[in-house]
């Protein structure tokens, strides 16, 4: 039906129902039409025109009344009650009285007809016309607003193959109350029974108020069902129209972490990229490609994508170019940050006013196998950037840390404490802000153990993992994205900024779950610990005792400064990586990266500070 069809066919119907509704009152009240027929005739007019006027008014023919609520309701209150005033003051002026009683029922009259021709559709088309046959009973946990709102997509869409029957949630308040025709029959403790109760098929979980930290304990009661379980999409992707109500989701680890996500300080962000020039490092990796996409929101004037990898730019080019809001200008840029003329050429060309450097080797074992790699990207490649950032008197610039770079003992570690050093000895004598951001293990991240338990469990298992008592930090790549960008809006120099995490996870406890998110049980993919690996430690740090501070200087973001007395300057420490035998380091940068420089004066250049 068309959009004209349609107002025609609302308009004719409450023409009909208000040109007879006056006529029907005085009948009803005088077994006659008591009213003078001049009087009768006249208020039957003033009625049809006013209610139409203020139809028109209040927009009560663009309602869809398939959807219609509350709010619609009060609109055909306002437009009856003020039609009927005008009336009466038609017969206030014609004949000197009102009939009050006839003028009563006709608007009562009015909101019967009008109101329910409008509702009955609804009622038509959510029980009639919509049919159920073949649809997959449906249990939605939380009886709010979003469980309400997804009940009514679910209910009025004919594509959805579900049908909500049954609501579960934990208020007390709502048990055995129904909402749109669907009873609330328990808490989440009760969803075992009520599935085997209702024959449930599916499950959603519709409670975006919920905290965190209580998901985890609702899927692992969903989970005991064997019943597909889902997750509505986040409502600002909702708001936003990325997505659509009914696009439900799988739960994914990242949304058991157990801890609310940080946000960002949208004004403070705003006042140092927005219309500025920002570069990033690795641009096509995990974090910077994520780093890349966030800064994108907010509108940067030129927005450098500097990598190694020529398809992974390209990629992330093609993405934001296809997305970009407004006149930014990205520029990909394929070089090595161990190029240390191309890094200064870079910086003095473009000139930025903020650097995130994400680029970095990063794979412990790997590193293991590869020191000197580790050192001449993540020491020698840090140093080329920093310098160039302070030749060209950048503003702002963010190493892209880890955890791994508290008391280290595997070289990727080492590498980024000793670029950490870098920074932090460069920032003491720069106009540049130079700030290092440490975060735990990123989930998703290329080289991480999700890719990898995912590829083991497709396999059919077993899922690998290292020991039982293994802990990490974990978070998810927006997470960190978003801390890096955050902290070039706190810099004020020399800071190492870090996200409190929560509880360590355990990473025997990440793959039960991701087996069970999988679908499978643990005697169907088995787990099997395979020994720590050469640099691995059982548990991770952020901060050493001595980096410490209780100051909170953003909700959950907390600021540490490492110890500067007595380290040794980072152009020795260069001068003796470059000079040393490639069998001393693995010994060299981890020592030296545990502040043992005693151990490490042997070498020539750094025998100055004895």
């Amino acid at each position: 039906m068309t959009y004209r069809n349609r107002i025609a066919i609302l308009m004719l119907l409450d023409s009909l129902i208000v040109l007879s509704a006056i006529f029907l009152s005085s009948y009803i009240l005088y077994d006659t039409f008591a009213m003078r027929e001049d009087v009768l005739l006249i208020s039957a007019i003033v009625l049809f025109v006013a209610h139409h006027v203020f139809a028109v008014f209040y927009g009560l023919y663009q309602k869809a009344w398939e959807y219609a609520s509350i709010g619609e309701l009060f609109i055909i209150f306002n437009t009856v009650t003020l039609s009927i005033l005008f009336a009466a003051l038609t017969q206030y002026v014609l004949q000197g009285s009102i009939m009050l009683r006839a003028l009563l029922v006709t608007w009562m009259l009015h909101m019967l007809m009008i109101g329910g021709s409008r509702f009955a559709w609804r009622m038509f088309r959510d029980n009639w016309f919509q049919t159920i046959k073949g649809k997959r009973r449906t249990l939605i946990v939380g009886a709010g607003s979003a469980g309400t709102m997804v009940a009514r997509q679910l209910l009025s869409s004919h594509e959805t193959e579900l049908h909500p029957v049954v609501f579960l949630d934990d208020d007390p308040k709502k048990e055995k109350i129904q909402f749109l025709g669907i009873p609330v029959k328990g808490t989440v403790k009760d969803v075992v029974d009520i599935v085997k109760q209702e024959k449930i098929e599916h499950i959603i979980i519709a409670a975006p108020s919920m905290p965190q930290s209580n998901l985890n304990t609702v899927f692992e009661q969903c989970s005991e069902t064997k019943v597909h379980t889902q997750i509505m999409p986040k409502m600002e992707d909702i708001l936003t129209g990325k997505v659509s109500i009914n696009q439900f989701r799988d739960v994914e680890v990242e949304d058991l972490l157990g801890r609310e996500p940080v946000e960002l300080d949208t004004v403070s962000v705003s006042s140092y990229i927005t219309n500025k020039t920002a570069l990033i490092t690795g641009a096509g990796g995990s974090i910077g490609s994520e780093i890349c996409r966030q800064i994108a929101e907010f509108s940067p004037e030129k927005l450098i994508l500097l990598g190694h990898g020529e398809n992974s730019i390209y990629k992330i080019e093609r993405e934001l170019q296809n997305q970009k809001k407004g006149n930014i200008e990205i520029i990909p840029l394929i070089a090595d940050i161990k190029d240390r003329a191309r890094m200064f050429e870079i910086m003095s060309f473009y000139q930025p006013d903020v650097i995130y450097h994400a680029a970095a080797h990063k794979h412990v074992p790997l590193m293991e196998s590869n020191p000197f790699e580790a050192v001449k990207n993540n020491v020698f490649g840090t140093k080329n950037v920093a310098d160039a950032a302070n030749e060209a008197k950048i503003g702002t610039f963010v190493l892209v840390s880890s955890d791994k770079a508290v008391k280290p003992t595997n070289v990727m570690g080492s590498t980024k404490r000793i670029a950490e050093m870098v920074v932090q000895q460069l920032n003491e004598k720069s106009n540049t802000n130079f700030v290092a951001v440490r975060f735990g293990n990123v989930l998703g991240s290329r080289g991480s153990v999700i890719p990898l338990f995912k590829e083991q469990i497709s396999q059919g298992g077993p899922v690998t993992v290292t020991d039982p008592e293994m802990t990490r930090y974990f978070m998810t790549i927006p997470e960190a994205s978003r801390l890096v960008i955050q902290a070039g809006a706190l810099a004020r120099g020399g800071e190492i900024f870090v996200l409190d995490m929560g509880q360590p996870v355990k990473i025997v406890d990440l793959a039960k779950n991701l087996i069970k998110l999988s679908g499978f049980t643990e005697e169907e993919i088995g787990i099997v610990f395979s020994g720590i690996r050469p640099g691995e430690k059982m548990y991770e740090e952020l901060l050493n005792k001595t980096e410490k501070t209780e100051r909170q200087v953003f909700p959950k973001i907390y600021i540490g400064r490492s110890v500067m007395d007595d380290q040794p300057s980072i152009n020795l420490i260069t001068k003796d990586l470059e000079t040393i035998n490639q069998n001393d380091v693995s010994n060299y940068v981890i020592k030296l990266a545990n502040g043992q420089y005693d151990e490490v004066k042997k070498f020539s250049y750094l025998k100055t500070l004895s």
